[in-house]
């Protein structure tokens, strides 16, 4: 070095440090890249996204290669760096070179290009790219011979080189980033979103139609009875059964019934030829299942059964449907509730049989939902017995009065939810 003169080893030591600063920046950079809209980028066919993805797919070796270059450079700066010094103070210029060079390498090759790369990614990753894949080739041999001693000494420590962490989102991982798209998602879809994730939590049991209120025809009625319940029918599918609802015979598509109604020889016989046989749905299929088993099996409704095979419910794929997007029968103003009723101090009149679930959401409260379905149920739990009237009780914190029970179910409640929140 004693024919270079110092200012060409300035100059050398300062291409050096901006070296040192592109493998600083090239590392982050690379490194907190948003996978997702890379792999989006890739699929647009980016051609920096296509290089980024192929390195990153071994990210061993693109460490191996960054770290590699970003030592020999910091090693050859500080030997020059020494050297500058030893020529201009001497003995103690090596002691204070270090120190300046530590300081400059800090401020110009680490903190304010990794920085700059944490707050723009793509623009670092996408050009030094092209740079960091024509070294791969030219270094190759040195990386892989560093990369196969540290994943030797990784193997020692019985860790497996290829057990890499998976860049993929949990459900509770990506209701959080949906939560936090408010500036790119309106809130309507968000709430869609979230509740499509939430039907993994929600089971058929929690949103059927109770058995004791699934409306039928029972076919063995009077015949000029069940043509009066096949006009009168408010729904698209209509259940047939035989005395009661155990004995399922199917169910008739209103379009149908219409048809043969339009017919001048309608009878039992002919309606009964137009029956669908009846789809049985599992107690306990959570809602994502059914959802999917509902369109491989091209139904629209179905039953559901216990362990032993008794009728516990329906469900119908418009009840599915609603939990994601909401009650299509919806108005300009909410329309009053059927199963609850506020009253003029405050309280609320709820029904037994209202369904724990609708009403939290109805009401915005939060009553158990883990245990039984609906209120009925809830308080029978709560007491271990069958309650009498005007006995009152705190479940989950909201004062909960039983106003009228009806045999062995409570058939009305009050909860003064208004006091519970002064408290």
């Amino acid at each position: 070095m004693d024919d270079i003169s110092t200012s060409m080893l300035f100059v050398i030591l300062a291409v050096l440090i901006f070296i040192s600063a592109y493998f600083s920046s090239s590392e982050t950079g690379m490194m907190s890249i948003n996978r997702y809209r890379l792999k989006h980028l890739e699929e647009n066919d980016h051609k920096g996204a296509k290089r980024v993805s192929r390195l990153l797919k071994r990210p061993d070796q693109l460490i191996g290669l960054i770290l590699i270059g970003n030592n020999l450079v910091n090693v050859f700066a500080s030997l020059i760096a020494g050297y500058i010094g030893m020529r201009l103070l001497g003995d103690a210029g090596t002691f204070i070179a270090g120190l300046v060079l530590t300081l400059v390498i800090l401020i110009f090759a680490e903190v304010t290009p990794k920085t700059l790369a944490a707050l723009h990614p793509e623009k670092v990753a996408f050009p030094s790219s092209i740079i960091l894949k024509v070294l791969l080739k030219l270094f190759y041999p040195l990386v892989v011979s560093v990369n196969w001693i540290t994943n030797g000494i990784l193997i020692l420590l019985r860790i497996s080189p290829e057990q890499r962490e998976q860049h993929s989102l949990s459900s509770e991982e990506l209701r959080t980033v949906v939560n936090e798209s408010a500036a790119l998602i309106p809130a309507k879809d968000q709430d869609m979103l979230v509740s499509i994730l939430d039907l993994e939590k929600v089971t058929v049991e929690d949103i059927m139609i109770p058995r004791s209120e699934i409306q039928g025809i029972d076919i063995n009625d009077d015949w000029k009875v069940i043509q009066k319940q096949l006009t009168q029918a408010n729904h698209t599918r209509v259940i047939l059964y035989r005395d009661n609802i155990d004995d399922v015979v199917g169910y008739v598509h209103m379009r149908d019934a219409v048809k043969l109604l339009s017919k001048s020889q309608f009878t039992k016989a002919t309606l009964l030829r137009a029956v669908k046989e009846m789809y049985f749905i599992p107690e306990g299929t959570q809602l994502n299942v059914q959802l999917l088993k509902f369109q491989r099996a091209k139904e629209r409704v179905g039953l559901v059964v216990d362990e032993y095979g008794d009728i516990q419910g329906l469900v119908t794929l418009e009840d599915i449907l609603e939990e994601i997007v909401g009650d299509f029968t919806t108005t300009m103003e909410p329309a009053p509730s059927e199963e609850v009723h506020k009253q003029p101090d405050g309280t609320y009149l709820v029904d037994g049989s209202a369904n724990i679930r609708d009403i939290n959401k109805e009401m915005n409260w939060q009553l158990p939902t883990d245990g039984p379905k609906t209120l009925n149920g809830l308080i029978l739990e709560y007491m271990e017995e069958i309650p009498k009237a005007n006995i009152s009780m705190r479940i989950a914190g909201y004062p909960i009065e039983i106003i009228e029970v009806d045999g062995n179910m409570v058939k009305t409640v009050r909860v003064m939810i208004e006091h519970f929140q002064e408290q």
